[in-house]
């Protein structure tokens, strides 16, 4: 593993409130703007791009994790929310000793080699791998891991295969079993999260076409139909910010998503009783691409979980809603 490029973190984020705290927060690129360095890291799977830093003389790392089409600035205006002197939200405290990587596919970080729409060559078991490789790789012997969606499918199989390293999980949305039924099963499961089991087959013929797969959602994007196509992501498609809806149309990648998928319905996630710390969810209360059952199947085989649903939030509550997720599933937020 070597680092091949770095930049210095200078001043935090400034804040911006709405009145109601639904989206308080746009996104942002500038990882120094929080304090974070950036660094392409050379793994044996391949180079990753990282954000890290807020170093302090712990051991244990924050590792956040973004879903399918997102990157690593899908937390940021979570991070813009724990760096806010916000009165309504006294608990607020910054983040540190973070990691958080553009994991494989997405933002900065290159698919594997080999790595078709089928997923071949990659698994939910070696992307958990890298992010713990990269972890040690910066010096952390231990992680708290908060995972958005598909980011929190990598968390459990983090926690599962390195339980004495991970201390804690933090799920938002996570994807569990019904996008795995969904992949296996689409037509007996379609019903289940008829949203993810709509936009599959259509982000797997889009992968078949290649880079041409891409086009047609910048083109969506330019004559301003992404919004509309997005929104049942969010709560209030209209209040978000345009550089989310600008993001989605840089991240939303047929290919990685279509591999992304591919790997979920090959997993096995019975090892998630392997799982020996806490583990703690939240979810919107108009969340599609959440199953009825997953909660109480990931109680059934994680022996300390908890899920909490937020009102009025859809599917990105880190950003809909991030004071309330800070409280949720931050171990250091929480009361």
């Amino acid at each position: 593993m070597s680092l091949l490029e770095r930049s210095a973190p200078t001043s935090t984020a400034p804040a911006r409130h709405s009145p109601d705290g639904y989206f308080p927060f746009p996104l942002s690129r500038d990882a120094r703007a929080f304090g974070l360095t950036t660094s392409a890291m050379r793994l044996g799977s391949g180079t990753v791009s990282v954000r890290h830093g807020r170093r302090t003389d712990s051991d244990t790392a924050t590792i956040l994790l973004h879903g399918a089409a997102g990157s690593w600035t899908t937390w940021t205006p979570l991070l813009a929310a724990a760096d806010s002197a916000n009165p309504a939200h006294p608990a607020s405290a910054a983040l540190t000793d973070l990691i958080i990587p553009d994991l494989p596919g997405w933002g900065d970080s290159a698919l594997p080699a080999g790595v078709s729409a089928t997923g071949e060559s990659a698994t939910i078991e070696s992307t958990a791998a890298a992010v713990a490789e990269v972890a040690r790789a910066l010096g952390y012997r231990s992680w708290t891991v908060i995972g958005h969606s598909l980011g929190g499918f990598v968390a459990l199989e983090l926690a599962a295969s390195e339980p004495r390293s991970t201390s804690f999980v933090g799920l938002v949305s996570p994807a569990s079993f019904s996008v795995i039924d969904t992949v296996r099963h689409p037509v007996s499961s379609a019903a289940v999260l008829p949203g993810f089991g709509a936009l599959l087959p259509v982000m797997r013929g889009l992968a078949r076409l290649g880079r041409a797969g891409s086009d047609p959602v910048g083109a969506l994007h330019r004559r301003g139909l992404l919004r509309p196509l997005a929104a049942p992501l969010f709560r209030h498609p209209g209040r978000v910010p345009e550089s989310v809806i600008d993001a989605l149309a840089t991240e939303l990648r047929p290919n990685a998503f279509a591999a992304a998928s591919a790997r979920a319905g090959r997993y096995d996630a019975s090892i998630w009783s392997r799982i020996e710390c806490p583990v703690r969810a939240s979810q919107g209360d108009a969340d599609v691409f959440v199953g009825e059952t997953d909660a109480d199947r990931l109680r059934a085989v994680i022996r300390d979980f908890s899920l909490c649903t937020e009102p009025d939030t859809g599917h990105f509550g880190h950003m809909e809603r991030p004071f309330q997720t800070l409280a949720h599933v931050f171990p250091s937020h929480r009361d």
